[in-house]
Parts: C-alpha cells; sequence; structure tokens
C-alpha cells in the first residue's frame, strides 16, 4: 500500500531520472533550437535569477527571486520559502507562520532584513500551538510577500555573519530604486474568498521609484483584509481516573471492575471548537540611494508593517468535575441540584483508552472567547560602502528596530448546562464525533459560569552598528576585519483576572439568566450551541473591566548586550587546473545580559534583577571547488551558537516560605549559556539550460547545551543567585527545599540530506515543451534521549523535526500565460517532548503533529506588455492539521481552514 512517504520518494525518484535523462547544456548555450527558444520571463526569471545567486555565493545558500515588484512567487513568504531544500513552515488557519530549518524549530533560524536582524514577537490564535510564546522566532505573517524581491537562506556560517542562528539564517530583501532604470510604477489588485468564511478577501500593493543620475527614491506598500476560520474537535489531558460518583451500576460488571481498578484514561475534556479572525496587514516600505561619488554608495531603507487580528472562538466543550470527561458532574449552582452523570455505555481499547462513552446528565460548557491584538514593526537601516583607496574598502550599517505585540483583550465567557452525550472516538486517531440528546442551542438550558479576563503586552527594541574594512591586496585575494555592536531588548507584563463572578453567579448574587445576552452560533457545520453576545453580556451585567484588571503580573525585561569582531580572508585561485575559492576567518562575541522582572516572593510582587554574561570564539571555513564546467562542489565547516529563549532568560518567578519555614525558588534563569554547534557540509551542484541545476548536500551538526527546567532539592540560597535581601533573615547558607530554573542539559547529533532539481522540459514536443518542474527533498534525523531531561520522557527525535520534507512544483509559461502547481510535504514531528503530569499521574509523554500534504496553484496572463491577469489558490486540498497527545497519537487537535481563492490584475508603467 502507498504510503505518503513512498510516493514523495518515487516522485523525486522520476524526477531526478528525468534531469540525468535529458541532454546537458553548457552555461550560456541555447536549451532549444532558435524557433522554440523560451524568453526567459514571470516564474522562468525568477528561477534563473534564484539559481545565479546560489551559483555565486561564497556559502552553502538557496535563493527565491522575483523578477519585479508584486511579482513574488507565492501570497506568503514562509509558504514561497517551503520550497526550497531543507525548509519546513508551520500554518495557522492555513497561512505560513513560522520556519524551520534543517530539522531544527524556529527559534534556531535567524532571519535578517536588509542586512539587519529582525526580532518580531511570535502568537498563535490557540493555546495548544503557544499562543503568546516569547522565543526569537520571526512570523512571516506580519509582512506581505509582495514588497520584496529576494530571499536568501543561507546554510553554512562565514566569520563575516553575525554569529546565531545555528540551523541558518534567512534573509529577506525590499526593492530599492536602483534596481530599476528611469521611473517604475507598478500597482495590483485582487480580490478573493475562503470556502469557509466565504467572505471578501481585497490585497492591494503598489510601488513608485524615480532615479535621477545618481539619487532614487521608492515607495512601496501592501494592503490585505481577510477573515480565517480554523473549525474542528480537540481534546486535553487525557488521564487516569475512576468513575469519580458517575453511577455506573446500568454498566457490566466486567465494565465496572474495569473503570474501577483506575486503569482507564479519560480525556479531561473534549470539544467542538472554531477559531475566527478578521485580518488587517498594512506594510510600506522606503528606500533612498545615492551615489555622490563614483566609489561611494548610500542607501536608506525604512519598512513600517502593523498587522492586527480581531479573534472570536468559541467551542461546545465537556465540564467534567474530578479533571475527565463527563464523569462526576453533580453540583448545586444557583439555588438548582443537578445529580451526578451516569455512565450508560463505555469502551477502550488496548492502550485502555476511552474510546466511546454515553453519559446522561453529563456537565458541558460553552466558550465565548473574545481577542484583540496588534503585532507592530518599524525599522530604519543606513548601509553604504567607500572605497577609501584603490583596493580598500570601507562597509557599514547601522540601523534601529522597534516592535509591540499588544493583546488588550483576552477575555473568555463560559456557560453551562448539562444533558445526555455520546462521545465516539472510534474513527480513528484524530477523529470525534459528540452526540447530544437535548437541544444545545435552547438558551434556558443554560446558565452563566464564569468570566475570565486578560491582557498581555510585549515590546522589543534592536540597535545595531557594524563595519568593515576589506583590503584586496590582489586580484583574487582580500582579508577582512569588521566589528558590531548589538543592543536587543524584550519586555512585558499581564493583567489576569480568573473567575470573575463565579462565586456570585453560583450562590446567586448575581443573575446566571444568560437570555439577555444570548445568541446562537451557527458557524459550526452540523451543530449549533448557545454564546453570548460579549460586550452585550458585560453591559447587562454592570461590569467594568478596569475594576479587574488592575494590578500587573508576570512582568519581564531581558537585555542583551553584544560586541563582537572577526577576520577572514577570501581567495579565488586555482588548485591545479580547477578552479578554487572560497573564505576562512574567526569571529569572538561577547555578550553581557540583564534580566529583571517582577517575582511573587511570600505572595507579595518583589522587584528581582539577576546579570550575567558569556563569550566564545567561532571559526569557520567555506571551500568551493569547480572539477568540471558547471559543476560546483562546496564544503564548509564551521562552529555557531543559538541564544537561549527569552522565557528562559526572564528572571520573574516565585520564592515562597512554607508553614514550616521551607524555602522554595523558581525563577529564570539569565545564566544561561547559548547553545552551540559544530557544523559540517558538502554540497555538490550542476549547472545547465538556462534554468536547470541538479544539486545534493550533506549536513551534521553536534548539538551542545540544551536547555530544560530542572529541580534540585535542598541546595544553599548562594546557588540560586538572588539577592537574600528578597528573603527576611535569609543568608547564602540558607537551605532552599526545591530551586527550579531552566538549564543547559543534553547533547545531540543531528544529520541529513537534501536533494532538489528545476528545469525546463525543452526536449519534448510543443507545446509541451514549455513545460517545466523544480523538485527537492530532505531527509533529516537525530536521536535524543529526553529522559535525560524530563522526568518520564522518552527517546524520540528533536521538537520541530520532520525525518522528510519535500516540494514538487509543475510549471507551464508561453510568452503570454504561465502556471503552477505546488505539492508540500512535511512528515510528523514532535512538537513538545516535556511530559506533562497531573496529580493522576502523567497525562501525556509528549506532543506533536501529523504529516501534511499542501497544494497550491498560481497562473498569470499577459493582455499586454503593462497588464496582466493573476490567480492563486491556497490550499486547494482543505488539508487538515491534526495534532497529537502522547506517543500513543491520541486525539489533541483536528482542524480545517478551507480553500483560498484570488483572482486580480496588475499595471506595470
Amino acid at each position: 500500500m502507498w504510503t505518503k512517504r513512498s510516493l514523495w520518494l518515487v516522485s523525486t525518484a522520476i524526477t531526478f531520472g528525468t534531469m540525468a535523462a535529458q541532454p546537458a547544456y553548457a552555461e550560456g548555450e541555447p536549451a532549444a533550437s532558435p524557433e522554440n527558444d523560451i524568453v526567459v520571463t514571470g516564474f522562468r526569471a525568477s528561477l534563473q535569477g534564484a539559481r545565479d545567486v546560489k551559483r555565486n555565493a561564497t556559502i552553502i545558500q538557496d535563493s527565491i527571486v522575483a523578477d519585479d515588484i508584486a511579482a513574488f512567487p507565492d501570497l506568503n513568504l514562509a509558504e514561497a520559502l517551503q520550497r526550497l531544500p531543507g525548509v519546513a513552515i508551520n500554518r495557522e488557519a492555513g497561512e505560513g507562520r513560522r520556519v524551520s530549518l534543517r530539522g531544527l524549530g524556529p527559534d534556531f533560524t535567524r532571519v535578517q532584513l536588509n542586512g539587519m536582524e529582525v526580532l518580531g514577537n511570535v502568537d498563535s490564535p490557540q493555546d495548544s500551538r503557544g499562543q503568546g510564546t516569547r522565543d526569537r522566532a520571526f512570523d512571516f505573517n506580519i509582512f506581505a510577500a509582495e514588497l520584496f524581491n529576494r530571499v536568501d537562506v543561507r546554510k553554512s556560517f562565514s566569520a563575516e555573519q553575525t554569529e546565531g542562528g545555528l540551523a541558518g539564517t534567512v534573509g529577506l530583501y525590499t526593492a530599492r530604486p536602483f534596481d530599476y532604470e528611469g521611473t517604475k510604477v507598478a500597482f495590483s489588485a485582487s480580490a478573493g474568498t475562503n470556502s469557509l468564511t466565504k467572505d471578501f478577501q481585497p490585497r492591494l500593493t503598489g510601488l513608485v521609484s524615480k532615479n535621477w543620475g545618481d539619487f532614487g527614491i521608492l515607495v512601496s506598500a501592501a494592503y490585505s483584509h481577510r477573515q480565517t476560520r480554523e473549525t474542528g474537535v480537540d481534546t486535553y489531558r487525557w488521564r487516569l481516573n475512576k468513575a469519580n460518583g458517575s453511577d455506573i451500576s446500568g454498566l457490566t460488571q466486567e465494565e465496572q471492575d474495569k473503570i474501577n481498578s483506575g486503569e482507564l484514561r479519560f480525556a479531561r475534556g473534549n470539544r467542538l471548537s472554531v477559531w475566527d479572525s478578521t485580518q488587517d496587514r498594512l506594510g510600506v516600505t522606503a528606500s533612498a540611494q545615492w551615489n555622490p561619488a563614483e566609489t561611494v554608495h548610500l542607501t536608506l531603507d525604512g519598512l513600517y508593517g502593523k498587522y492586527k487580528a480581531d479573534r472570536f472562538e468559541t467551542h461546545l466543550a465537556s465540564r467534567g468535575s474530578g479533571g475527565s470527561t463527563w464523569l462526576g458532574g453533580g453540583q448545586t449552582f444557583a439555588g438548582v441540584t443537578y445529580p451526578n452523570s451516569i455512565i450508560n455505555d463505555i469502551e477502550w481499547n488496548d492502550q485502555n483508552e476511552v474510546t466511546y462513552l454515553d453519559v446522561s446528565g453529563a456537565q458541558t460548557a460553552t466558550e465565548t472567547r473574545i481577542q484583540k491584538t496588534t503585532n507592530t514593526f518599524k525599522q530604519l537601516v543606513l548601509s553604504g560602502d567607500a572605497e577609501i583607496v584603490p583596493g580598500l574598502k570601507a562597509t557599514f550599517l547601522g540601523g534601529i528596530e522597534r516592535s509591540s505585540y499588544d493583546m488588550p483583550v483576552d477575555d473568555h465567557f463560559y456557560t453551562e448546562a448539562y444533558g445526555d452525550v455520546i462521545s465516539d472516538y472510534r474513527g480513528g486517531s484524530y477523529s470525534l464525533v459528540n452526540t447530544y440528546g437535548w437541544d444545545t442551542s435552547d438558551a434556558s438550558n443554560y446558565h452563566a459560569h464564569e468570566i475570565d479576563m486578560n491582557q498581555s503586552f510585549q515590546d522589543t527594541a534592536f540597535d545595531n552598528i557594524k563595519g568593515a574594512l576589506a583590503y584586496e591586496f590582489t586580484p583574487d585575494d582580500k582579508i577582512s576585519v569588521g566589528g558590531e555592536w548589538r543592543r536587543f531588548k524584550n519586555s512585558g507584563f499581564k493583567r489576569t483576572y480568573n473567575d470573575a463572578l463565579l462565586n456570585d453567579f453560583k450562590s446567586g448574587a448575581v443573575s446566571a439568566d444568560i437570555g439577555d445576552y444570548s445568541q446562537v452560533y451557527t458557524g459550526y457545520k452540523g451543530q449549533d450551541w448557545v454564546i453570548v453576545d460579549y460586550d452585550k453580556a458585560l453591559d447587562v451585567l454592570g461590569i467594568d473591566r478596569g475594576n479587574y484588571l488592575t494590578s500587573k503580573n508576570s512582568v519581564f525585561a531581558v537585555e542583551e548586550r553584544t560586541a563582537a569582531g572577526y577576520v577572514q580572508y577570501d581567495w579565488n585561485h586555482q588548485l591545479g587546473s580547477l578552479p578554487f575559492r572560497g573564505n576562512i576567518g574567526g569571529r569572538y562575541y561577547h555578550t553581557d545580559i540583564l534580566s529583571a522582572g517582577i517575582g511573587t516572593v511570600s505572595g507579595a510582587n518583589t522587584p528581582i534583577a539577576v546579570s550575567a554574561s558569556y563569550q566564545g570564539f567561532l571559526p569557520a571555513v567555506n571551500m568551493i571547488f569547480e572539477p568540471a564546467r558547471d559543476l560546483v562542489v562546496r564544503a564548509s565547516a564551521a562552529r555557531n551558537i543559538n541564544r537561549p529563549s527569552l522565557g528562559s532568560l526572564a528572571v520573574n518567578g516565585t520564592v515562597s516560605v512554607g508553614d514550616n519555614g521551607e524555602l522554595s525558588v523558581s525563577v529564570g534563569n539569565p545564566a544561561l549559556k547559548p547553545y552551540k554547534s559544530t557544523d559540517l557540509d558538502l554540497s555538490v551542484e550542476y549547472y545547465f539550460g538556462k534554468v536547470g541545476s541538479v544539486s545534493g548536500a550533506l549536513f551534521y551538526k553536534t548539538l551542545d547545551g540544551f536547555i530544560t527546567t530542572q529541580t534540585v532539592n535542598d541546595v544553599p540560597y548562594s546557588q540560586t543567585g538572588l539577592s537574600t535581601d528578597l528573603v527576611p533573615g535569609a543568608t547564602g547558607n540558607t537551605i532552599v527545599t526545591s530551586f527550579s530554573r531552566p538549564v543547559n542539559l543534553g547533547k545531540t547529533d543531528l544529520w541529513g540530506l537534501e536533494l532538489s532539481a528545476q528545469t525546463d522540459f525543452t526536449f519534448l514536443p510543443a507545446p509541451f515543451d514549455h513545460l517545466g518542474t523544480v523538485v527537492n527533498f530532505t531527509y533529516v534525523d537525530s536521536r535524543y534521549d529526553y529522559s535525560t531531561m524530563y522526568s518520564g520522557g522518552a527517546n524520540t527525535t528533536l521538537e520541530g523535526l520532520s525525518k522528510y520534507n519535500g516540494n514538487v512544483t509543475l510549471y507551464y509559461q508561453d510568452a503570454k500565460f504561465d502556471i503552477r502547481g505546488s505539492a508540500n510535504y512535511r512528515s510528523s514531528y514532535v512538537y513538545s517532548a516535556a511530559p506533562i503530569t497531573s496529580s493522576l499521574g502523567l497525562d501525556q509523554d509528549l506532543s506533536g503533529y501529523a504529516a501534511t500534504v499542501y497544494v497550491d496553484m498560481s497562473a498569470h496572463y499577459k493582455v499586454t506588455d503593462a497588464i496582466q491577469l493573476t490567480l492563486d489558490a491556497i490550499n486547494l486540498t482543505n488539508q487538515h492539521e491534526r495534532q497529537y497527545s502522547d506517543s500513543t497519537k491520541r486525539l489533541y487537535v483536528n482542524t480545517r481552514s478551507g480553500t483560498t481563492v484570488m483572482g486580480g490584475v496588475r499595471f506595470e508603467f
């Protein structure tokens, strides 16, 4: 039986076989007879430009090049990057968000914009995907792809590169005036809809560029508005449990004995779920270039991005007491007594996981969740170069960057009801069918239960200055010396008020009748349920959010200051008869860290501040051989680092004194050292025809310094690194009963293979000679014993590592029309290897994602040289996103987001 992996392996083999079977052409020779020659424009021009960048690079890299503004080959940067070997992405509501490179998660990939590092804030609409995560990963959703004309993915390291991002570096480049001759005006407009939201989605892009000899100015902007929807089923916290008070007398004795044994694992909750979002994205770039002299070049780049999302989330969920689905449930609420539930029927599988549950009097909840989010990004970069004397050139870059992520509203309103429910998981690992024996759309069946209110705010600041002197002492030899200074600061806080009015609703002091503000939600196919009009509910209940959200918590501020310097020698010679070029050098860095926050000390908020530093030296060598014409062999070796996540460095936490005087400390750890890696790379590339190439790469990394939370007992207070002033009477010798903090622990080896190819099928008869293909395949593996880090952990692959990634694109292009379709495969991967435990035992040993295949297409028709019609379709197969819980792969989340289709027109003057 064919599996997805088998199909990808076969398709890759066939494509590479086709590459080998067709005739080879020397660079610059025609790929077809003159009458059948194909003009290289559009998508082909992008492929050719990307191939030339890759071939001329002095490191191992892949690129994407747009042949013109608003002509980037995808609607989203992340979706474009997944077409490169070694790159995998995650998606939210069908749209690409973050990039993983060569098996390492998004936190290990550095992103640069116009030469300066980009440090944005990551967010997800779903808690199961790490909502509001503080890390170094970049969210590609904030920028429209139309604003960029080139993206580089640098996979090997050289001394002149800024240290960090040990998986690699993604370089983004916006358009500049000298990219065009004279005056350039371009405008594109498109609109479409999604099969689930059925909304109107406009998308506008414009560019104006003008050059006056040695001076030019360019301004571009992009705006889009869309609605997204993810809908599906999910569960949480599968736990060992007993009857917990439910009436099981109607079951067989065998079933009763099995439940009472405590061997069965029930989902603590399951839900029918919808995540809606209304999104507005605005991006503006401006660039000025000036060449005041023939040997002096100056560029000023600015970028502003704003991504706003108003979210609505709702669920029809179980609310079982005692931590398990629909067990127990009896209570008195607002003067009404509800008896415990009755278990009518039950089934379980070989893993003792309950797969079928028929319950009478099941405690059920609906959730109405409102979120308002704004992500704002600003960057200004001045760069340039000047030849001081013949052979001696100075280059410099200075820039500032500010970004903020605000969520002023993150509120939940829960209602509650009781009725008969059947939960059936027997349709497979990611299946759940709930059958309700009562009217879930009748507001009279519900009462108000509780309100939760939250706010969160994050700010990021980044300042960067770097410069270098490069001296060419022969036309083929150059030595460079450079330095860099960087300041990075990330800070934020939350305000939280849980269970607002819960006791008042329960006691009857405040009416739990929702009739005045209830609504019926009809957006979930096949099932309606009651939600609330949240603003109206607050008005009816007389609630002022400001009265509840009055104090800050989770306050943090992490600041890094880094000074670095490097020396690098570049050469371009002959090794015998072989062209031989490359570079060798070393980079030194020193980083100081200040971490400050508000810790909870004996129940009171107390400022905490801790400083630390680290330094190191990173050697690197890159060698490029050309053993034959159009054949390039690259080899590289380097050391690199990846700085710890921001959440781990934040020092905020708790210091508590127990009733018997025992002292417990739980804090972040600014003394964490960076991850370290030793990288070895080998790449072989063959180029032919106008756009053709075949390449293969092997890579190997040894990684050291993985971070996990470690708890130790009975240690001196001096080991916490905190001031003794925080605890009255404490000294450095005071014993801390329990001390928890992140630490560097663990090593692993990672290795992999990348294969890629692209070609025109010019050897086929017309009209098939206008066809072409791009294909890549990546295999990555790493074995790591997480049990050394986590109690109850297991041997597993690294978090975020998909062993198999592949992309196949088939395109057709003639002088007027082009169309292409792409299928991208990502195999399953572990999302979190950290076990989750409770008082009832181990809930799960890990969680992860199932494999996906996303299919997208794009088409263009040139009406005239100045007018082009466009059509794009994203997620044609309505691919499900499936998350699993535990290594047994129990259902966690299973959602779909629909197909998006966009049509438009592009004008160029």
